[in-house]
């Protein structure tokens, strides 16, 4: 099965599992479980439940255990798009070629919307940690998984990261504080999938690690990427980026190392199918698109 096969199997996966959570929701509260469900299906690509999945499975050959810790994250990725969509932060009519959630239900349902989405996330792994522990291992192993995605969604990840976003828009910062926001607002996440899936799955402290760089590497170079490709667009508005403090070259050649640095850090795991990891991390890194 070739990567991009494989991507949009595992895509199907996931949302036939997220559909059979708004099975039967109704109510007086029905408006919000549409909403919810609106952004949920917009056309996400699924990369973050996608690699927390098969991380997990190249280290436990199964990523049955996996998939609610898989939604979870990909509902507070869904939550963080739809608050950002906001008037009161990035002010967008339009995300992935469609109405966003607040020109659709309004601003305070789409905040709502968000907010549930955020709940509903943290119901799932809990329940899960509850219902699905066979032991004092599966009980610990899914609670660190849940502490790795929690503090990747927070203060010290995502959250943190907008705010340094949101005040780079009054002010001026350096490259120091842009590659802070962007180890924040979108690595974070990234390395969350792909660590709390190898948590999920058993690995021990050193695959751990090499698993964390693996995230961070690919997730960095990802809005590197990002900016490459939106070079004009960014320049016409004088958005700050990668590319305000490096040139178009050393960027790609950024782009390149930590491409090759995610490569290297899934070494260990020799003795596993790493194929698709490998792949899909050129494949993010190195997009046209």
């Amino acid at each position: 099965m070739s990567l991009i096969d494989e991507i949009d199997h595992l895509k199907e996966v996931i949302d036939d599992e997220l559909n059979r959570i708004f099975v039967n929701k109704t109510g007086y509260q029905e408006k919000i479980f549409q909403a919810m469900k609106y952004s949920l299906f917009t056309g996400g690509k699924r990369i973050r439940p996608i690699l927390l999945l098969k991380s997990c499975e190249m280290i436990s050959g199964s990523y049955d255990e996996a998939i609610p810790f898989a939604l979870a994250l990909e509902m507070i990725h869904t939550y963080s798009l739809i608050h950002d969509d906001l008037p009161s932060m990035d002010d967008d009519d339009f995300r992935r070629g469609k109405p966003t959630n607040h020109k659709i239900f309004g601003e305070a349902i789409a905040i709502l919307s968000g907010d549930g989405l955020l709940n509903l996330a943290y119901e799932i792994m809990i329940e899960n940690t509850i219902l699905f522990s066979k032991n004092r291992e599966d009980y610990y192993k899914f609670l660190l998984a849940s502490k790795e995605i929690s503090k990747a969604s927070g203060i010290d990840g995502m959250i943190g990261g907008q705010v340094v976003d949101i005040l780079s828009d009054s002010e001026s910062i350096d490259s120091l504080e842009l590659e802070f926001m962007y180890r924040c607002k979108t690595a974070a996440l990234i390395e969350a999938a792909v660590v709390s899936g190898g948590i999920i799955g058993g690995a021990n402290e050193i695959e751990i690690d090499n698993l964390r760089k693996y995230g961070r590497c690919i997730g960095l170079g990802y809005q590197i990427r990002d900016d490459i490709l939106d070079i004009d667009k960014d320049r016409a508005i004088n958005k700050t980026t990668y590319l305000s403090f490096n040139s178009l070259e050393t960027a790609k050649e950024k782009v390149e190392y930590l491409s090759k640095e995610a490569k290297l850090s899934l070494e260990i795991f020799k003795d596993n199918n790493i194929t698709f990891l490998e792949e899909i991390a050129y494949y993010l890194i190195n997009r046209n698109k």
